[in-house]
Order: C-alpha cells, then sequence, then structure tokens
C-alpha cells in the first residue's frame, strides 16, 4: 500500500478505512430495512405482519434445538408458522412470526467470503422469509435476483 499525501509534506494521510468499525445492532437493523425494501413489491405486500430482528447470536435453545455445533452456524432463522403450514390467519395468542438475523456469524460469514455485507443479508433474508411461504430454493433465487 501506498502513503497517500496530507497538507503537511511527509505525514501519510489516512485511510478511509482508519476509522470504520463493524456495523453493530442498529446499523444491522438499517441494512435489513434497506434489503427489505429492495425485495419486489409483491413479495413483501404477502409480509407485512412478520417482524424482522437482529440479535447478535442465537440463543443456546435456538442452536439445541437446530442442533448446530456452535453459535456460527445459524445466520437467520424462520420462528413461527408459515403460510404452508397454515399460518396465514394468526389464531389469538399465538406470537408473530419473526425471522431472525444473527449479525455475529453473518459478519463472519462476509468476512469469509467474496460477496457485499448487503448481498449476504439480503440471501439470509430472503431465504428465511421464504420459509414464511415454503418457497423453494429455485424460488428463493427467482426473488433475490428481482430485488433492485
Amino acid at each position: 500500500m501506498g502513503e497517500g499525501r496530507s497538507s503537511h509534506p511527509g505525514t501519510p494521510r489516512r485511510s478511509s478505512w482508519h476509522d470504520v468499525e463493524a456495523p453493530g445492532i442498529a446499523e444491522f437493523e438499517q441494512l435489513a430495512r434497506e434489503a427489505y425494501e429492495r425485495l419486489p413489491r409483491s413479495f413483501r405486500d404477502l409480509c407485512r405482519d412478520l417482524l424482522i430482528r437482529i440479535e447478535d447470536f442465537p440463543t443456546d435453545e435456538v442452536l439445541d434445538a437446530m442442533d448446530a455445533e456452535g453459535p456460527f452456524d445459524l445466520l437467520g432463522l424462520f420462528q413461527g408458522i408459515g403460510h404452508a403450514q397454515g399460518g396465514a390467519v394468526p389464531q389469538t395468542g399465538q406470537m408473530p412470526n419473526m425471522v431472525f438475523l444473527y449479525r455475529r456469524p453473518i459478519l463472519d460469514y462476509w468476512a469469509e467470503n467474496e460477496e457485499t455485507l448487503g448481498d449476504v443479508v439480503t440471501h439470509v433474508l430472503v431465504h428465511e422469509i421464504g420459509h414464511h411461504f415454503g418457497l423453494s430454493d429455485a424460488d428463493m433465487d427467482d426473488i433475490e435476483d428481482r430485488a433492485d
């Protein structure tokens, strides 16, 4: 890497990465909202009552239920009753359907792959929402491809 010039000769200029931090929960929530808004309107219209939550890691109970070997094994999770299982109309006392995006495992995946963070979040979001509707992988790929 070369040194840039600053206003003082001989003083290296800071790179644009100098002050960059990993996105926290609030930034991830914003990224997830933006990714969701980019999905096709027809798909979003079907998701009105779906809640999207950002957590650092899945709970131990979730890891046990999913037979995960460690906390970095799950990037996201759909929790609730999907439309494919008759969950289109909520019942009294039923918790809302939720999609959890796990920030730290997503960041770890992003660091190990050649994809943008936005693309990874969009992929996980579409995949987990796809469970809500019982969509095939091909259907989910098509929705992801149509995100603008």
